[in-house]
């Protein structure tokens, strides 16, 4: 049972930047794929980002060209670094991973294939 723990969110204004970053107590090398989803009120949950052990990336359209995922393996950090943030982007943002012993061969994660997740941290951005 891996362990994730969330932080970096706020409160920001839109236009402005926020880091968030997730700290798993295991090897996050030897995952799958990690990930980032959020949830707002009234929306469908959403995987923004995406990062395959490999270190190919995957990104929601709403968010492609202003969110970076990035990871650390030696930390077992995992970031999201979010730039030009609009208020739509408001919502509680979860760390996810994809521990699962085996994936299939032309993998490429979805918000089903993520099996732990943090607590997650809270986004806001104002107009």
């Amino acid at each position: 049972q891996v362990q994730l723990v969330e932080s970096g969110g706020g409160l920001v204004q839109a236009g402005e930047s926020l880091r968030l970053s997730c700290a798993a107590s295991g090897s996050i090398f030897s995952f799958n794929a990690m990930g980032w989803y959020r949830q707002a009120p009234g929306k469908r949950r959403e995987l923004v980002a995406s990062i395959r052990s490999g270190g190919s990336t995957n990104y929601a359209d709403s968010v492609e060209g202003r969110f970076t995922i990035s990871r650390d393996n030696v930390k077992n950090m995992v970031y999201l670094e979010m730039n030009t943030l609009k208020p739509g982007d408001t919502a509680l943002y979860y760390c996810a991973a994809d521990t699962r012993p085996s994936v299939p061969l032309r993998y490429n994660p979805t918000l089903s294939d993520f099996d732990s997740w943090g607590q997650g941290t809270q986004v806001t951005v104002s107009s």
